[in-house]
């Protein structure tokens, strides 16, 4: 609700009615209130909502009522993705802007009048509540109505002294003159309207069919003559195939088991990637296959689960039920296209980065300044007499190839905000400095257990890590049983429900993990210091307790409850596993033994080794228990760590998986898997889970051919016999084949979800990677916002048990539902940005590269795909996957003489369903199979519109020897940290030469409040793409 200087409008009399008002808008807005430093409240009618909400995003513009009518014209005619825009501006603390219920109070509600269009109505109930807003305030504040309605302006500007109505432009030049970026932005929407406008008056011929109208869509979804679903364009054949993948009730009722094929840009109807379309189903005698040759830049699609080139159901677009469109960064054309274009042009049809949106047709004359840029642009319409869609330029990113400019493209690209936390943010945050350090408070004393004297706490970590999630201990009890306990970091006592800091973790979903740098989900206050359970120090955690059985481990009883606890060890994983072997050698290398006397040193080291052991055992025991049960072992990379002096990560080196890393994920597992029974027995319509769905046995089909290429059989009908064949599909002498198949079991299986237990019925909570019928996430709050969430519901769920009153209002089952959606997403962006992160680092460190003179250039691959003209390869030194051709642009093909070195000649390829032959017209042949070794030559294919892309050329049908070491596939890959190094310091010396003194990277840091540490879960997630399971995490952990 506002207020001014003349004082809150909460104290001050209505004298029509009771202000009901001020608490519908004081609930909507979380209690946020605006400044009362402003000259005057701006209302904006629903189309100036719509049209500009970008501008009115600008923090400068301060004071604005958003109208409840405004907000709904925006949901129902924009669709969600704008709406939640809208939505996250008035929740945000940075924004001066609220919300007014004007439909709720009954002195401003106006009925529609009979005959009167939608469009005129919402008009005069916005200018309605202006004018009772400016009465209720006294007549002290001044309210400027902006609108785009002529009429309205006309009928209403000089009705009431004290309310002004405006064009939103004229708002602008009066009031905001030398704010240029929102005047440039202004122009750019106005004149993208403007050539709108001309076209559907001046073009009659249709490009595309008219979208069925919203009734008829949902008459023919009912009916099952349409189908819902999401289209998802195939990046490397953007402009011919796209696919539907089946949504809501089309997917429960349909017979059909694999996606829609949308076969051309006629056919998708003016959709875009992303959106929720209805599609009718084409006659069976029209439907096509797959392509099955590959393309430029070809890499791993998701298992067809069938036979490529097999007709599919195909279909043709609609209607559009929702437009997912969003912020697109684009490129525009260089000044020699932009001359072929015409000398005065003004239209410019600007290249999106990403394929699979088309192109996008901007007004504008500054193409040619823009040409060396990465740029923001939106897209307005797509009217069906135009070849492609209208839109606007909203901002310059950076330049082409510039390292800063191609990351801001990635976040952009992936939805990611990742500006700096506020003022109010941070005023929220606990203080501990040297002058004033925190400490346990004797009101949380008297509230929780305290297990500093009891309990021996410890932690195992990677070395270095600074922000530890999660401690461990375990001890005897009086009885002979023994007591195992999982204690987590409680960061929902620092984060209150709808502070402002909550909404803001809430928005970021999850900490963003990319190649050279990290986003937090909280300030570094919380992650890297008061929510880090460090060694010797006194911590809040939320525990849970196990009672075992002191012979059969069996669980007798459990205690969920906060604790304050002082870790008594900060161990790092190789320490703890040389412990658990009985090497008490590495005890001088834990610093808490560094100052004890000998017997006090003995004492204490027995009782660590026990703990060591014992938890060991105990998590051998859950295995065992989940592998019953099938529990997938699927591909990753375990690291030892290296930090350099300023704590930075120096290097990740792989090695052999720990017993002891097995030991803490298992006591993890063990505990998310309790949480989940809890909260869900506690509240059983408004739990937050998370579920992995069984796959479509189809999608195995590809991993059953190939391994029964190597003589193997992979029994897919449950997920305990897949982790037992996949354990038995082992060749001795390459090891890389289980690796291969496990990953392609990964890509045939769909993502694990986070789901409100309201919206699904309990047969579909099982986990089917981890093998458990519940599961959440607990264990990780101070970088997953779901297990904030679930820390609140344990905490409601104990309250509940003793009968106390529950703080704090928990999501109904609907807005789980949405806020599950939200992190879903942002779980996915965070997934895309970190894979297209790492590809920006290896792009960069090949680039400068000859691939013909230089030796790391040059590399083992191993064949892991055939196709109709080539080969997909895995390459494990870097960690890159890529197609490589076997039949060039010119129809030559490859040919290998007798030293094994490969040339282009003329000739043909016979593919078959394991391996694939070219034969030349003079009759050399060379076969590739699956799983063979042969040597790549790797260089990179710039692109001025795109992302650069690793090219792969297969140089030799024989395995690459590197001299005097051991076999290939034991060498050890090209660690991250290394690559990032290399490409960071030559974009650093680039900027030297340009006499460039600041340190963009280091600056990044500063200016965000982001930290360096690293906790074992986000080192495993930040390299896994350097395993061949770069998805792995979605159904893990």
């Amino acid at each position: 609700m506002g207020r001014s200087r003349a004082g809150s409008p909460r104290e001050l009399p209505a004298s029509c009615c009771r202000c009901e008002a001020d608490i519908a808008c004081f609930a909507a807005t979380d209690g946020k209130l605006l400044s009362n430093d402003v000259t005057h409240y701006v209302i904006p009618d629903w189309k100036v909502v719509q049209d500009y909400l970008e501008i009115l995003e600008f923090p400068e513009l301060k004071g604005i009522i958003f109208m409840q009518t405004a907000c709904q014209a925006v949901q129902h005619q924009r669709g969600r993705r704008q709406y939640n825009k809208l939505r996250n501006l008035l929740k945000d603390a940075r924004h001066d802007c609220i919300l007014f219920a004007n439909e709720f109070q009954q002195c401003c509600y106006l009925p529609r009048e009979r005959g009167e269009s939608m469009e005129k109505w919402q008009t005069r109930s916005i200018y309605n509540a202006a004018v009772w807003y400016y009465h209720h305030c006294q007549d002290r504040m001044p309210i400027v109505m902006v609108t785009e309605d002529e009429e309205a302006i006309q009928q209403y500007g000089s009705e009431t002294e004290g309310v002004f109505v405006i064009s939103f432009k004229n708002y602008l030049d009066n009031f905001w003159p030398d704010l240029k970026a929102a005047h440039e932005l202004c122009d750019s929407i106005l004149q993208s309207r403007r050539e709108r406008e001309n076209e559907s008056q001046e073009s009659h011929g249709k490009e595309y069919p008219e979208h069925l109208p919203l009734e008829v869509l949902e008459a023919g979804i009912k009916s099952g003559r349409y189908i819902q679903g999401i289209l998802n364009v195939n990046k490397h054949r953007a402009q011919i195939e796209a696919f539907v993948r089946l949504q809501g009730a089309s997917s429960k009722d349909s017979d059909l088991v694999s996606d829609i094929l949308i076969h051309g840009m006629k056919a998708r109807n003016r959709s875009i990637h992303g959106d929720v379309v209805v599609v009718e189903l084409l006659p069976k005698n029209e439907w096509k296959g797959r392509t099955v040759a590959l393309c430029e830049n070809d890499c791993d699609d998701k298992a067809s689960g069938e036979s490529p080139s097999e007709p599919m159901p195909t279909g043709r677009v609609v209607g559009i039920l929702q437009k997912n469109w969003r912020d697109y960064v684009v490129t525009f054309p260089s000044k020699e296209e932009v001359q072929s274009q015409g000398k005065n042009a003004q239209k410019i049809l600007v290249t999106p980065w990403d394929y699979r949106i088309p192109k996008i047709r901007i007004s504008t004359q500054q193409a040619e300044t823009l040409q060396d840029f990465r740029v923001v642009v939106r897209i307005d319409s797509w009217e069906s007499t135009s070849v492609y869609p209208n839109g606007h330029f909203v901002r310059v990113l950076g330049r082409i190839g510039d390292l800063e400019g191609e990351i801001a493209t990635i976040l952009v690209e992936n939805s990611i905000s990742v500006i700096p936390f506020s003022e109010a943010q941070m005023c929220e945050m606990p203080v501990n400095t040297p002058e004033n350090p925190w400490k346990v408070s004797p009101e949380e004393e008297q509230k929780r257990k305290d297990l500093r004297k009891s309990h021996l706490v410890f932690s195992i970590d990677p070395k270095g890590c600074e922000d530890v999630d999660d401690t461990l201990s375990v001890r005897t009890l009086n009885n002979g049983n023994l007591e195992l306990g999982v204690h987590i970091a409680d960061v929902t006592h620092f984060v209150a429900p709808n502070s402002y800091i909550d909404i803001e973790a809430r928005t970021r979903a999850t900490t963003y993990y990319l190649a050279d740098r990290r986003y937090d989900m909280l300030p570094s206050v919380l992650s890297a210091d008061l929510c880090s359970l460090l060694g010797g120090v006194d911590r809040y955690a939320v525990s849970i307790m196990w009672e075992l059985d002191k012979a059969s481990y069996e669980i007798k009883k459990v205690w969920y409850g906060r604790t304050i606890i002082r870790s008594a060890y900060k161990l790092f994983y190789e320490a703890a596993q040389e412990l658990l072997d009985g090497n008490l050698s590495v005890v001088d290398d834990i610093p808490e033994f560094k100052d004890l006397d000998e017997k006090s040193r003995q004492a204490k080291l027995e009782e660590l080794v026990w703990a060591i052991g014992k938890l060991t055992d105990i998590a051998r025991h859950v295995r065992a228990k989940r592998d019953g049960c099938g529990a997938l072992e699927l591909e990753g990379v375990e690291v030892r760590v290296q930090l350099d002096d300023k704590k930075n990560i120096h290097d990740l080196i792989p090695k052999q998986p720990l017993e002891v890393h097995e030991t803490v994920a298992e006591c993890m597992i063990l505990a998310n898997h309790w949480v989940a029974k809890k909260i869900w027995e506690s509240f059983p319509h408004q739990a937050l889970l998370r579920q992995h769905p069984p796959p479509h046995q189809e999608f195995f089909s590809e991993l059953r051919e190939c391994a029964k290429a190597k003589g193997f059989f992979i029994d897919t009908r449950s997920n305990k016999t897949l982790a037992d064949s996949l354990d038995n599909a082992n060749d001795p002498h390459d090891p890389i084949v289980n690796r291969l198949l496990r990953s392609m079991a990964t890509q045939a299986m769909s993502n694990a979800l986070y789901f409100s237990t309201g919206s699904c019925a309990e047969e579909e909570f099982h986990h089917y990677g981890l093998a458990l019928d519940k599961y959440t996430h607990f264990t990780s709050p101070i970088r997953r916002y779901s297990d904030i969430v679930v820390h609140r519901l344990l905490m409601a769920a104990i309250s509940k048990d003793k009968k106390m009153e529950i703080k704090g209002n928990l999501f109904s089952n609907k807005d789980l539902e949405e806020l599950c959606r939200h992190i879903n997403n942002r779980n996915r962006a965070a997934q895309h940005s970190q894979k297209q992160s790492t590809e920006l680092f290896q792009c960069m460190y090949f680039k400068d590269k000859d691939p013909a003179t230089e030796e790391r250039c040059i590399s083992d691959g191993v064949i892991y795909s055939i196709r109709a003209n080539g080969v997909l390869v895995f390459i494990p030194r870097f960690g890159i996957k890529g197609a490589a051709y076997l039949k060039n642009k010119d129809g030559l093909v490859i040919s290998c003489g007798p030293d094994s070195c490969s040339e282009w000649k003329p000739g043909s390829l016979q593919r078959f369903q394991n391996k694939i032959t070219s034969t030349t017209t003079d009759g050399e042949s060379v076969t590739f199979h699956l799983f063979d070794h042969v040597t790549v030559r790797i260089s990179i294919q710039v692109s001025r519109c795109h992302s650069d892309t690793t090219r792969l050329e297969i140089i030799s049908n024989k395995p690459y020897k590197i001299p005097n070491t051991e076999l290939i596939h034991q060498s050890s890959p090209l660690l991250k940290s290394e690559l990032v190094k290399e490409v960071t310091k030559s974009v650093e010396e680039a900027q030297l030469a340009q006499e460039v003194k600041v340190n963009i990277i280091q600056e990044e840091y500063q200016e965000y409040c982001q930290t360096k540490g690293r906790s074992l879960y986000t080192l495993l997630e930040e390299i896994r793409d350097l395993a061949l399971l770069d998805v792995s995490n979605n159904y893990g952990i």
